[in-house]
């Protein structure tokens, strides 16, 4: 059975599928929410533009998460004959349902295009993206609605779905499944990292595939890639992303289960770039290393490793001059700390973000770069843990508390607040006209 990292690693593999759409006229299509870090990926591959098609399931009235249907844009809908039949739905029920269920879509549709035009596609061949399908039902009105809306060809794009499903769609021109295994069951249980995805990440990808769009022809532009650094022995994989002209440069350190592919690091690297921030995200350990659980809470390991990837950075034309940040998570901060107690260290700034600080022991008195702790309000022994590092700390330094957030900050709204306070820090610090500057805003 394939089993995928995470929605990127899904997204890429899909897209490898794919490559024979290049050079048509494409546009990808992202099924909110899951569907779009998938389709960022699809549509960054076929170097085409990205927007989401918006659907909502119509689930039963008494057991919502099994769905008799589901309506789309232009009023569109798809039901499933069978299902209405076996539970009895009357016309009263199935108008409530879609009544609220379409509220819920327009309200989400102008949330997420914030004002921004629809792509259109007149003539054009629709690529409709989500995380996977089970029955279909969602993706069925996903493709009616693309072909009302002009598409001249509708391909369905998925990473996994039931071969039932595959094998009866005729909605779709064309479809494109990586993985149809004979045993199926729930689209999460064919991942290993299946967090929820939230309004606020899809519009900081929506932004950065226009911005993609805008910029991906104008020679001696953004810098964009993945990379390879020599760290001793080892080689590291990271990507790098530095606007044109950037004052600065944060290096991410991710914690433990997570890599430089973790969608909750690409979203805040993506706020920072609204700011003209460049971002290396970074994997500290090779694969091989990450298998010795001990490596992963080997600070000065990976604080070596952050020390490396910096002077690396220094032999770039593109990145010598920028001023360095750190933004760390989990033990990621506490190496990111570490690292920046070096007396030779040149961090300007640090930002922790559900971190352990505490992992940089009596280092933490040396640090001198400022330093923002920020913690989720209920992720409670990791805040005592924050406080009492704050405590330890000689530098200018700020406590930033998320109330209601959790370790992974992914309850409605709170990584995006994260990544403001982050944002807003690494402005302040980093960029010598950061007071002057006007920030973005991530709603």
């Amino acid at each position: 059975m394939v089993v995928f990292a995470d929605r990127v690693d899904a997204g890429r593999r899909l897209a490898e599928r794919l490559s024979h759409l290049q050079g048509e006229s494409v546009v990808v299509l992202g099924l909110p929410r899951g569907g779009v870090p998938v389709a960022f990926e699809v549509a960054q591959a076929l170097d085409a533009p990205l927007d989401v098609i918006v659907v909502r399931k119509l689930g039963l009235p008494y057991q919502p998460e099994l769905a008799m249907g589901a309506i789309g844009e232009g009023g569109i809908r798809v039901l499933d004959a069978d299902v209405l039949a076996h539970a009895r739905i009357t016309d009263a029920e199935l108008r409530s349902v879609e009544l609220h269920e379409r509220a819920v879509l327009e309200s989400r549709v102008t949330r997420l295009r914030r004002g921004r035009e629809r792509i259109g596609l007149n003539g054009r061949t629709a690529v409709i993206v989500d995380d996977g399908i089970a029955t279909g039902s969602t993706a069925r009105v996903a493709c009616k609605v693309a072909r009302q809306l002009g598409a001249a060809k509708v391909v369905l794009a998925v990473p996994v779905a039931p071969v039932e499903t595959v094998q009866d769609f005729a909605e779709a021109d064309e479809i494109v499944c990586v993985s149809t295994p004979a045993y199926f069951m729930a689209v999460g249980c064919h991942y290993r990292d299946f967090s929820p995805t939230t309004d606020d990440e899809i519009i900081v990808l929506l932004d950065a595939a226009a911005r993609r769009m805008r910029h991906h022809a104008t020679v001696g532009g953004d810098a964009d890639s993945d990379v390879e650094i020599p760290a001793g022995a080892v080689t590291l994989r990271a990507h790098l992303h530095v606007p044109d002209s950037a004052d600065a440069v944060v290096l991410f350190a991710h914690g433990s289960g997570s890599s430089r592919h973790s969608p909750r690091n690409r979203f805040v690297a993506d706020v920072l770039y609204h700011d003209r921030l460049g971002t290396l995200l970074l994997d500290l350990l090779t694969p091989e290393e990450e298998r010795d659980r001990a490596n992963v809470f080997d600070i000065e390991l990976l604080a070596g490793r952050l020390v490396a990837a910096t002077q690396w950075l220094g032999t770039r034309s593109d990145t010598a001059a920028c001023a360095v940040g750190y933004f760390g998570a989990s033990t990621g901060a506490g190496a990111a700390l570490w690292a920046a107690a070096d007396p030779a260290s040149r961090v300007a700034a640090v930002v922790s973000r559900g971190g352990r600080p505490d992992l940089a022991g009596p280092r933490l008195a040396l640090v001198r770069a400022p330093t923002l702790l920020i913690v989720g309000g209920a992720d409670e022994t990791v805040l005592e843990l924050n406080r009492s590092a704050h405590a330890q700390l000689r530098c200018t330094s700020q406590l930033a508390v998320v109330q209601g957030a959790t370790h992974l900050f992914e309850e409605p709204g709170t990584l995006a607040e994260a990544a403001i306070l982050a944002r807003n820090w690494f402005v302040r610090y980093l960029v010598p006209t950061g007071a002057e500057r006007t920030t973005a805003t991530v709603r």
